[in-house]
């Protein structure tokens, strides 16, 4: 099957537990409660409004009672006049309503946006390794246009109709007890009906938004991979990929308004079939003269006033469980643990006053610099019969020291430098940075002890002044200018058009390669971290700018301790030490020359004449990728 054809993934939270619409939506109250002074009292102005409508069937009742039957001119005058007043006076007050709600509901809004951003930079990478992007872009968006939607009209309307019936009914029965009974009949057969248009529309609407999520996880991953998509012209296939989440989607959303088509059917159905019967005996009352022609008046017009309550029960039922749907899905992303924000972290862990680590791989002891002790690692998408990524890696690296990881690919090189920085968290043994252990460090705080570079060099819709800086807290011009000198990226940046000011545009695509792992180079250099983690940093670089890197790096190496993964012997010869991992342990530690002498492995490795698998551990293929 061709692979850019493949469905994208889903996060393992796409099946939830079912329970009811209202208990999704009362998750919402934190955030509504800062303003639910004015949500308040917007609902009372409507329902105030709406009831004013139930009046003027009364002002027509007095009208034809009185001035029509008399022959009176002057008191229809006086009833048109109160008539106008009232829907002045209904309009102005729904006016008010929506001014009320306007302001409060986008602070709402951002406030829930606001939070789940948050939520998604705390998540560990896991969390993100497991879902697809553009479902979390679509509950950032689409759920959350539903959600403000919802407040600001169904929430407000569920009650505002509610009380609306309720008094209408009221008004219903006092004037005729026997014409009101026949309009109300239809009320229990509307309730089972919309009992069952629920359960089936709310399974409809949330197979709609996940479909929406894969549908923006497509173009995402087009508009970014258009390169690729464009050279390997597989245009076609994408777009036929497109074409059935598409049609997926379009049969949802039209399985939504068949569901839609019949509830509302019946809703207008019945309730015209009570008004059409109360209207023949009614008639046939007037007719008798049991009853006035200012009462069946007034008694129609307010069944009619009330058909617009009834009729929108289907809508507001749908818009309500789009919203409870579009709840779920927002929640799932705040209920996700921060496993690896937690100390300790999952798994077996050595106490602080262990020197031997523990766990399933023996440890050695602590000292200053960078120390792995016994540290094993699984990924948690990993099957359980599968051997660990990293296991019994032992590991020290000395204050100040330059250590270069080498090793087959798959042997685990880049998941144990996403542990230094907590990326993710050792599932057993420990890391310590100079004696500290690193789960007993707040995560601010390893994020200031340590910089890293990593093998893809991302870069942010944001100048390149604004990219390099983040690498630091308080950083200012002087660093800047130095991170770009040791990484030999003043020249270009200097003849870019606004010079450090200028837009890199989305993921820095407006620079080459070379360029971008430069600026990746430089934001993590420029801090000057006590702990420096380079993943491959130079390999898309000519032979040229690499040897004058290198002669920069060498004076940022000598004043921090570093882990630098090493692909080519250039790269090795910036450390002191190099360490070889394989089968996710590390096989041999020493210098570059004694390893070519007595390591057949790293000799192999290093002139590229034996590739050495062996020393792969297999990387378990889901959601998140392949072998690292």
């Amino acid at each position: 099957m061709d692979a850019t054809a493949s469905t994208p993934a889903r996060p393992p939270s796409s099946e939830p537990p079912r329970h009811s619409a209202v208990r999704s939506l009362l998750r919402l109250w934190p955030f509504v409660r800062p303003v639910r002074a004015r949500l308040f009292t917007a609902a009372a102005v409507a329902v105030i409004a709406s009831c004013i409508s139930l009046v003027i069937p009364l002002v027509l009742k007095w009208i034809v009672d009185g001035p029509v039957a008399a022959g009176a001119p002057g008191g229809v005058w006086l009833g048109g006049g109160f008539l106008l007043f009232l829907g002045v006076a209904e309009a102005g007050l729904f006016g008010l309503r929506r001014w009320l709600v306007a302001r409060p509901l986008a602070g709402v809004e951002a406030a829930l946006r606001e939070r789940l951003y948050a939520r998604l930079q705390r998540l560990p990478v896991s969390f993100h390794d497991r879902w697809a992007s553009g479902q979390l872009l679509s509950r950032a968006t689409t759920d959350l246009q539903l959600l403000r939607m919802f407040l600001a009209f169904p929430l407000t309307f569920l009650l505002v109709n509610g009380a609306t019936i309720l008094v209408g009914c009221a008004i219903l029965l006092t004037q005729r007890f026997s014409l009101g009974l026949m309009l109300l009949a239809p009320v229990v057969p509307l309730m089972i009906l919309c009992s069952v248009f629920e359960a089936k529309y709310a399974l409809a609407a949330r197979r709609a938004l996940d479909q929406v999520g894969d549908l923006t996880t497509v173009i995402e991953e087009s508009v970014l991979g258009i390169r690729i998509v464009k050279g390997f012209g597989r245009h076609r296939s994408q777009a036929r990929m497109f074409r059935r989440l598409t049609h997926e989607l379009r049969t949802t959303e039209l399985r939504k308004a068949r569901l839609l088509a019949v509830i509302w059917g019946f809703i207008t159905l019945l309730p015209e079939l009570a008004i059409g019967a109360a209207l023949v005996l009614g008639t046939v009352q007037v007719a008798d003269g049991a009853l006035s022609a200012g009462t069946l008046v007034a008694f129609l017009s307010t069944a009619l006033a009330l058909r617009w309550p009834v009729d929108s029960i289907g809508f507001l039922l749908a818009m309500s469980n789009e919203a409870a749907m579009a709840t779920d899905r927002y929640f799932e992303v705040l209920d996700a643990p921060l496993a690896e924000a937690s100390d300790p972290s999952p798994g077996p862990r050595a106490t602080a006053d262990d020197t031997d680590g523990s766990g399933p791989c023996s440890g050695s002891g602590d000292s200053g610099g960078l120390v792995f002790s016994g540290v094993e690692f699984r990924y948690p998408d990993a099957p359980g019969d599968a051997p660990p990524t990293l296991c019994g890696v032992d590991l020290r690296i000395a204050s100040g020291e330059t250590m270069a990881l080498v090793g087959a690919t798959g042997s685990g090189k880049t998941t144990l430098t996403a542990l230094v920085p907590r990326l993710y968290d050792p599932t057993g043994g420990r890391i310590t940075l100079d004696g500290r252990d690193l789960t007993a460090l707040s995560r601010d705080e390893v994020r200031g002890l340590v910089s890293v570079a990593f093998e893809e060099p991302t870069l942010f819709s944001a100048t390149v002044a604004e990219n390099v800086l983040m690498g630091g807290a308080d950083l200012q011009e002087a660093d800047l200018r130095r991170a770009l000198a040791v990484a030999q990226a003043d020249g270009f940046v200097s003849a870019l058009p606004q010079g450090p000011h200028t837009q890199v545009g989305e993921q820095g695509m407006s620079l080459s390669g070379g360029q971008r792992q430069r600026l990746a180079l430089a934001r993590a250099v420029a801090g000057r971290p006590r702990f420096l983690i380079l993943d491959d940093p130079l390999s898309a670089l000519d032979v040229h700018t690499e040897a004058l890197v290198e002669a920069a790096l060498r004076q940022v190496l000598a004043t921090t301790t570093a882990l630098i993964v090493a692909h080519r012997p250039s790269t090795v010869l910036l450390a002191d030490r190099v360490a070889l991992l394989s089968g996710g342990r590390i096989a041999a530690v020493g210098t570059h020359h004694q390893l070519l002498r007595d390591n057949a492995e790293y000799a192999g490795l290093m002139s590229g004449t034996d590739p050495v698998t062996a020393g792969s551990v297999p990387r378990p293929r889901g959601t998140s990728g392949g072998t690292r």
